[in-house]
């Protein structure tokens, strides 16, 4: 009788309902739509044809699938990125000294920096097709992506506790099996919000990646980006309100199809002793539950499948053969040496080559000049992130200690990191011209609007990330108010904070090609600094100048890394041991 009780709740729970053909349905939806996105993007092109934009509203469920697709894209080569560069520069000491320096400069430089660059190489490799414009655009977008998740994975690995490294070393886990058991895991609450920030952060730069200029050609790739841009080009405030519109709907989707069920995962890698409050599931993740084929069928799949990766026979850790230590140490130290000749020497050529190519063509009083607009725009940089942090870091603690504020305000967050900054020119353009104010000082919160959350994105990850028996602990002891802070949340977010806060300084640097040049139909507004002189000479395709903004931009980025940022992350790191 048990015997064939158990048959038949077995062949219940592998037989399908309706609730696995409404998922089926759905995700077989997903998988239409995006495939026919990606079939859009082999159709030929031949260079100086023109790719017409429409305003009219019916073609824009089109443009926002060819937009997410590129944006999905560059989500994924940027978690490539981010698992082999991060995992690389937190284990390899050498590799950090110039992976940390090297990504903060990268995403400190413009993207149409990045453009100027790469279209040029795409459009060779793909020659008449759509795809050599369709790469360049996603290059773009995954340069708005990669380094802020690429940090934060770092920053993650770099405080593993030690009790826990300990323990993979007593279960003798390979290098490939701990990082998917141990690193990854514990990674993964910041690595989720770090997403969802990228995401946002593609959205914000997604004008200037799908309209590219090559040639002193524009080639504008149908989506969102182009049709905003189309929009503010014609002055169309209609047409405006339904790009945004479609970003909300599209937005909702994606945090409810994507986000919300990884974050409802990622809750169970939490580092917690107690129970906390329960966080709420997703609209996706409550179908699945209700689901028996998936669950039970395509589910035990996955896990089969996901264990034989992470313990591949060949990944499993073999006895290495003995050697001499002197030996090893003398190796080591030949191949350090050499590492670091080979970066030096391609260091000083490609600087003697640029400096050379610099000028050739420019006088050093207009050097001098791009160094003055670099401290213009450092100035602004440095004032708009301490404003930004005194304002996200408290609400980012008030979020991130309720599940449910945190389950509301996500979306919400996800959408105002994602609004473009070019739909704020209208009000921005009508305001200085009316009331006849300073376009330098009116023109710079419009740097901030897109990079501010990273600083409430990241805060908000390392506060759900500490243990709640410490938040317990923290009361019983009757911590309040300044003393609360300062011995316990401060410490316990400092490395997250540290995190948003260079990525949100490098965001900043980026979007001051968006914020210091305002133009609103016919009206041009151009404030004094190093984004605006990029973008000015970029649309000429003046390669010396280009280089020189670019080059000076960089150079301020590596004082500002030398000076704040690398001893606040050493700071961040021993304070995060200490506790």
């Amino acid at each position: 009788m048990k015997l064939r009780i158990w048959r038949n709740y077995q062949f219940s729970s592998w037989q399908p309902n309706v609730w696995d053909v409404i998922a089926l349905l759905l995700v077989l939806s997903v998988i239409i739509m995006l495939a026919w996105a990606a079939s859009q993007t082999s159709t030929p092109y031949h260079l100086g044809e023109a790719l017409p934009i429409s305003l009219n509203p019916k073609y824009l469920p089109g443009y926002a699938l060819r937009s997410v697709f590129r944006i999905l894209t560059g989500l994924f080569l940027s978690l490539i990125f981010t698992f082999v560069v991060g995992s690389a520069a937190a284990k390899n000491k050498h590799i950090e000294r110039i992976a940390i320096p090297l990504i903060d400069i990268l995403q400190s430089i413009p993207v149409l920096g990045f453009l100027s660059i790469t279209i040029v190489m795409f459009i060779y490799l793909f020659p008449n097709s759509l795809w050599g414009p369709e790469w360049a655009s996603i290059f773009m977008i995954f340069t708005a992506q990669a380094w802020n998740m690429c940090l934060g994975f770092y920053q993650s690995i770099k405080t593993i506790p030690y009790d826990l490294r300990e323990a993979s070393a007593m279960f003798q886990l390979s290098a490939w099996q701990r990082f998917w058991r141990l690193e990854v895991p514990f990674a993964m609450p910041s690595l989720m919000w770090n997403s969802m920030m990228s995401m946002s952060a593609s959205w914000f730069f997604l004008v200037a990646s799908e309209a590219l200029t090559v040639n002193k050609q524009t080639i504008m790739l149908p989506g969102i980006g182009s049709y905003i841009g189309e929009a503010i080009l014609h002055s169309n405030i209609l047409a405006v309100s339904y790009a945004i519109t479609t970003m909300l709907v599209v937005i909702l989707l994606y945090d409810q199809l994507l986000f919300r069920p990884l974050l409802s995962w990622s809750e169970k890698f939490k580092m917690e002793s107690t129970a906390g409050e329960k966080a709420e599931k997703s609209l996706l993740v409550r179908l699945l539950v209700k689901t028996h084929w998936l669950q039970n069928v395509v589910g035990s799949w996955l896990n089969a499948f996901c264990d034989a990766v992470v313990n591949f026979q060949i990944t499993r850790r073999v006895k290495k053969p003995e050697h001499p230590q002197q030996m090893i140490n003398r190796s080591a130290t030949v191949l350090i040496y050499a590492w670091y000749i080979t970066i030096a020497t391609s260091s000083i050529v490609l600087m003697y080559f640029l400096i050379r190519f610099i000028f050739h063509t420019i006088s050093t009083h207009e050097i001098f000049h791009v160094l003055l607009l670099g401290l213009y725009t450092s100035l602004r940089v440095i004032i708009l992130i301490s404003l930004a942090s005194l304002v996200w870091v408290p609400i980012g603690v008030w979020i991130g200690l309720r599940p449910r504020a945190t389950h509301i305000a996500q979306p919400i967050a996800q959408f105002f990191a994602a609004f473009p900054a070019n739909l704020f020119f209208p009000i921005v353009v009508i305001v200085i011209l009316k009331y006849h104010l300073n376009v330098n000082i009116w023109t710079t919160p419009l740097m901030i609007l897109g990079t501010q959350w990273y600083i409430l994105f990241n805060v908000i990850a390392g506060t759900t990330a500490l243990p709640k028996d410490l938040v317990m602990v923290s009361q019983n002891f009757g911590l309040k108010k300044w003393l609360w802070w300062k011995r316990f949340i401060l410490p316990g977010i400092f490395p997250y904070f540290i995190t948003g806060a260079i990525t949100a300084a490098g965001g900043a640097w980026n979007a001051s090609i968006v914020a210091e040049v305002v133009s609103w139909g016919n009206y041009n507004l151009v404030a004094d600094g190093l984004g605006a002189y990029i973008k000015q000479f970029t649309s000429l395709g003046d390669f010396p100048r280009i280089a020189l903004g670019i080059s000076m931009m960089c150079i301020y980025v590596l004082i500002f890394n030398r000076l704040i940022w690398q001893p606040l992350y050493n700071l961040a790191e021993k304070r995060f041991q200490i506790n």
